[in-house]
């Protein structure tokens, strides 16, 4: 008797693609936890000193993969994480660690709503950056939604209309740094495990802010200490989730998932921290995730391969 194999064999795109959709949900949760967690903590600290705190909890909690026999951990994906691209991770890991800066200090500053919105401007950032460095075509739709993601940043910004908040810069400016590290996350997933980007993202990042935390340093209570154990937890299994959302399918499958923080955002905002996001907020934000969408829409139609018909 024949045995049909069919039904054995590997996942097919339509798998994958769910599984990085799930991941990506899962992702967007823990860092809207993470988002939480600092506007709980308030602006006393420096946000150079408290990322840095944060990203020193991410190493202990990453210490026992990174230990366990000589660094040969498996997490995941059952791959090694020794590295011969520790150029690219330290790249990626000062590149991550000034956004980072730039992040807790808009959180501090300015509605939860408004951050996440302006966040979204990351992928204008990575579709600007995929045509220069990783040498994709600028094409028209691309031109369009950057321009119209921009005009939605703008809205939310209103310039010459209402005095810009140095948050709303320190998150504008975050952006395109965020953007870049997402690129080179996605370069990385090639040849290296999640456990192995992870890992190698929070001791670069540690390094990298080390310099600024202790020029302003001050001692950290214990609850600053609790809250900021809590972020790392978070945001330690979010990048792990986004690694293997990004290595099951491609970007422009997951990105218009990623939107869904927009809304988590806002509830925790409203339910939690009893901010109601101005009008121009919603409507930018909006603007945003549509360009953002329809390119990944029109990215998504691209990449099949056409019928023979």
């Amino acid at each position: 008797m024949t045995v049909n194999r069919t039904s054995q064999a590997a996942p097919g795109p339509a798998a994958a693609n769910l599984r990085g959709i799930a991941w990506m949900l899962v992702t967007g949760l823990l860092f809207v936890g993470v988002t939480g967690v600092v506007r709980h903590l308030g602006s006393d600290m420096s946000p150079m000193q408290a990322a840095f705190i944060r990203y020193v909890f991410g190493v202990v909690l990453m210490a026992p993969v990174l230990l366990r026999r000589g660094g040969r951990a498996r997490l995941f994906s059952g791959e090694s994480l020794r590295s011969r691209r520790l150029g690219l991770h330290a790249l990626r890991g000062v590149v991550h660690a000034a956004g980072v800066m730039l992040w807790f200090y808009a959180m501090a500053r300015i509605p939860i709503a408004e951050v996440t919105s302006l966040g979204f401007t990351a992928p204008i950032f990575t579709t600007i950056g995929a045509a220069l460095f990783l040498g994709e075509r600028l094409r028209a739709h691309r031109i369009g939604a950057v321009l119209i993601g921009f005009g939605g940043a703008m809205i939310i910004l209103r310039p010459g209309f209402e005095a810009i908040s140095t948050g709303a810069l320190a998150q504008l400016a975050a952006a395109p740094l965020f953007a870049a590290s997402f690129l080179i996350t996605k370069k990385l997933t090639e040849t290296e495990s999640s456990a192995s980007i992870v890992a190698h993202l929070t001791i670069f990042v540690t390094l990298a802010l080390l310099p600024a935390a202790l020029m302003s340093w001050r001692t950290p209570s214990w609850e600053e200490l609790g809250w900021l154990c809590a972020t790392a937890v978070f945001a330690t299994l979010g990048h792990l989730a986004l690694t293997q959302a990004l290595r099951a399918t491609e970007i422009t499958v997951t990105q218009p998932f990623s939107f869904l923080q927009l809304v988590w955002a806002t509830l925790l905002g409203f339910y939690v921290f009893d901010e109601r996001p101005e009008i121009w907020i919603w409507i930018g934000g909006a603007v945003i995730v549509a360009s953002a969408s329809y390119m990944a829409r029109r990215e998504s139609l691209a990449r099949r391969p056409r019928s023979g018909r």
